[in-house]
């Protein structure tokens, strides 16, 4: 899995559990909300063989925007 690591962060894929293990183990109905939930801006998103997969770049600006508005729903 070393190539995983070394790929650039904006073309990295995170898994759901990758996804949910970031927020502090939230379960799949919280990451099921959190996309169903047009206020909170979730990102979408990339299905893959019916598996869903996250850029890391579009977490991590999610978590960045999340942090400058002082809003804690999703941290």
């Amino acid at each position: 899995m070393a190539m995983k690591e070394n790929r650039p962060i904006e073309n990295r894929l995170m898994t759901a559990n990758e996804v949910r293990d970031t927020f502090g183990g939230v379960s799949d109905m919280t990451l099921w909300r959190w996309l169903e939930s047009e206020q909170l801006g979730f990102p979408k998103p990339l299905y893959i063989q019916r598996r869903r997969f996250w850029r890391a770049s579009d977490i991590e600006a999610f978590v960045a925007k999340q942090a400058a508005s002082g809003n804690s729903a999703a941290a």
